[in-house]
């Protein structure tokens, strides 16, 4: 692999061959722009253009291009099980309905007179892994309103357990029930207890880093639940459902399950969890010189808004060393941005890698942490990199 590129070296380089692809199969990927002076270092782990997930829907952020708090809304990464629905923002209304005092039916100018706030919120996409370079993440500023104010105004029943959160985006689906099979077609939706919806954390948001919110990230209205997995935040919001009974759709109950194998009174015995709270991740994103022999690794940090005790980065498996954690990404829901100064790094092939502790103790796992756990969701293990110093 190549020693620290200039930008020009870097497009001279951009060779796809290895697993079968060019610059042309890659639309809206680009290498990260550079500070004056400043080159990449590119990993030696994956190819300089490498991009997972090549399609018009699907959008993997580059996060060799974090430079500040907010993820630019044309690159925030995105991802759907039923592609992009058509809506119609002029006629579009909110709905709620169910156990509530007065059933509503609201445009987005009704909603925008309930309020005006913000919020600072990252999340990742549950199935965002080393697979995906750590690609399915982002941060932004949100506009909206918190859930609660739409719940208030609705006047919900006493006896409501559960809130289902439906969006415009829907499908064929088939249900097995015993030797039975149905057809049907559904929305995709995901469901919060009365104490998550209730808590006036969830947001409703039209706008994203004070821009509309495009269809990619569901526009005009899509949920915001601070601290978890991108999954509960449903865009294209149509309905918003309150009963009594636990909502078991497909997307809740099924898809979005983490297996792993526990130690139940001495057996080992499965054990399946709901995808709900982000869990501790920290990730180097880029590593970068001015033409010295040192150089600054960057990175990023999601949780569940739990505050953060430190960062740590590890060269070639030596003494863990703390990385400093950016003052202007210090939202409670937002990632937060850290940096190591990497002094004259020997020339040859090193591995970084980055580890978070929270202020409950809770340290991020390494992937031998995880060997318990079956499916591939709620990976947050440590993410090895490799990187070559000329």
């Amino acid at each position: 692999m190549a020693p620290a590129q200039s930008r020009r070296d870097i497009l001279k380089t951009l060779g796809l061959a290895g697993i079968g692809l060019s610059v042309a199969n890659l639309p809206g990927f680009t290498l990260p722009a550079l500070a004056q002076g400043e080159t990449v270092v590119p990993f030696s782990d994956f190819p300089a253009n490498f991009n997972p997930n090549p399609n018009a829907t699907t959008r993997n952020y580059d996060i060799r291009k974090i430079d500040g708090p907010y993820t630019p809304p044309d690159q925030f990464f995105t991802t759907q099980h039923y592609g992009h629905p058509t809506v119609d923002a002029a006629s579009w209304r909110l709905k709620v309905s169910g156990m509530v005092t007065s059933p509503l039916s609201l445009s987005l100018d009704d909603l925008k007179k309930m309020g005006n706030r913000e919020l600072i919120a990252g999340f990742e996409c549950s199935g965002n892994s080393p697979r995906l370079v750590q690609g399915f993440a982002g941060n932004g500023k949100w506009t909206g309103i918190p859930l609660r104010l739409v719940l208030d105004q609705a006047g919900v029943s006493r006896d409501a357990r559960e809130f289902v959160f439906f969006g415009a985006d829907k499908g064929q689906e088939e249900i097995e029930w015993r030797t039975q099979k149905f057809t049907v077609e559904q929305q995709f939706g995901r469901s919060l207890t009365r104490e998550q919806a209730l808590s006036g954390e969830p947001f409703l948001a039209w706008a994203l880093n004070g821009q509309p919110l495009t269809v990619h990230q569901g526009s005009p209205l899509r949920l915001l639940v601070p601290g978890w997995y991108g999954v509960a935040n449903v865009k294209w919001l149509s309905n918003i459902h309150v009963q009594a009974e636990p909502y078991m759709g497909k997307f809740q109950t099924r898809w979005y399950r983490t297996l792993r194998e526990e130690n139940i009174g001495g057996v080992v015995m499965p054990k399946e969890t709901g995808v709900s709270k982000m869990r501790l991740k920290s990730v180097i994103a880029r590593v970068t010189t001015s033409g010295n022999k040192n150089y600054k690794v960057t990175g990023f940090v999601l949780n569940d808004g739990t505050p953060i005790r430190s960062v740590e980065v590890q060269v070639d498996g030596g003494a863990w060393q703390k990385a400093t954690l950016s003052p202007d990404t210090s939202a409670t829901y937002g990632w937060k941005l850290f940096t190591f100064d990497w002094n004259t790094p020997a020339a040859g092939e090193h591995t970084l890698v980055s580890r978070v502790t929270d202020t409950n103790g809770v340290v991020q796992p390494t992937a031998a942490d995880l060997a318990n756990k079956k499916t591939f969701l709620e990976d947050n293990g440590q993410f090895p990199r490799k990187i070559t110093i000329a």
